[in-house]
């Protein structure tokens, strides 16, 4: 038997959205699942349904099937048994948080009571190159929220304490009847009046306003390693916001820009400089001065030297990060060519080219 056409099954077009395709899906689904229609049929009808969104809710699958009219392998998502196997009784339902949107709305939220972790947060930090060659010790500013000194973190004004939630007697959360098409069935969802917390705040602090936490200006040692390059990022453990309800804080992560250097181009640990000799100094051979990142060395260029030869000075360039040894100065050497030459020059020249 043929198989059906999976934009049929769901009764939309092949152009059609996918807001178009979930919302079709979400209506079949609640008039065939077999738990509501008890028709026959309606099984294999809501099979073919799910079949159909499982394959047309994913782009990838989608175009697959669009162009070559299969999408592919199995459907199954969960290990080598599928759905079916794993929650026998849902009948391949497809996206398990689906199953929830179709038949319990939109509200899944979890308890949220007692400590809870402070956010972590950011500080962009730009250093030279030569500060990424030995590394720095510096000592950040930063804004965050800490723990009120006033309240000690609690949000209740000195003298008075959170009292128990009347709403839900201090258990943070409350049971929530809600009539479905499959009948009627009892939530527990967080408690409107304390959002979760067990208690609520009579009298909340003048400092912090009940939040528990104050914004202050802290001043924090960072030690930068050598041979630190942009993009790389540096955690403070516990440097960061924080927590509600005396919950540990967060962290802090700075964030290394190494700044563009007026000399040097750097791939790693490695370093490229360009110079300029004469085409004297190039034939006859000559010492130059090269710059490093520790200062000036002198290196001799020999005889003979072509245009545009790269030289390598070994370990004269970075530290490498967190292991052993140095990356290498390359020095790329251009010939400048005189436009003009005196007579006396000319001469000279034509006797050596001769």
């Amino acid at each position: 038997m043929a198989k059906k056409d999976y934009y049929e099954s769901l009764g939309v077009s092949k152009s059609a959205s996918q807001d178009e395709i979930k919302k079709a899906y979400r209506n079949l689904a609640r008039k065939y699942h077999p738990d509501v229609n008890k028709d026959a049929g309606s099984a294999d009808k809501f099979k073919e349904i799910n079949e159909a969104y499982q394959t047309l809710s994913d782009p990838a699958k989608r175009s697959q099937y669009d162009q070559f009219g299969q999408a592919g392998g199995g459907f199954g998502g969960f290990g080598g048994g599928g759905f079916d196997e794993q929650f026998q009784g849902f009948e391949g339902f497809g996206d398990f948080g689906d199953l929830f949107d179709v038949f319990f709305g939109q509200q899944r939220g979890g308890r949220r009571s007692g400590p809870q972790r402070g956010e972590d947060i950011r500080y962009d930090l730009r250093i030279t190159l030569e500060e990424a060659a030995r590394g720095v010790e510096t000592e950040l500013e930063v804004v965050h929220f800490t723990s009120c000194t006033t309240c000690k973190g609690s949000g209740a004004k000195p003298g008075t304490s959170p009292v128990k939630c009347s709403n839900c007697g201090g258990a943070g959360q409350i049971r929530k009847n809600q009539r479905t098409i499959l009948g009627s069935f009892t939530q527990v969802v967080p408690c409107p009046t304390c959002r979760g917390a067990g208690t609520v705040i009579g009298s909340p602090c003048p400092e912090c306003q009940g939040s528990g936490r104050e914004k202050k200006r802290h001043k924090v040692k960072v030690k930068v390693p050598a041979g630190i390059d942009s993009g790389l990022r540096l955690r403070i453990s516990g440097a960061g916001n924080a927590g509600d309800k005396g919950g540990t804080p967060g962290d802090l992560y700075v964030f290394i820009t190494v700044d563009p250097h007026p000399l040097f181009n750097r791939d790693g640990e490695n370093l490229y400089y360009r110079t300029k000799i004469s085409f004297i100094q190039a034939i006859l051979g000559a010492e130059i001065k090269v710059p490093t990142l520790s200062g000036e060395i002198t290196f001799k260029i020999p005889a003979g030297t072509q245009p545009n030869t790269n030289f390598k000075l070994k370990e004269k360039g970075l530290p490498v990060l967190q292991g052993h040894g140095r990356g290498d100065l390359y020095v790329l050497v251009e010939v400048e060519i005189p436009t003009k030459v005196s007579r006396e020059q000319a001469e000279l020249l034509k006797k050596y080219n001769a």
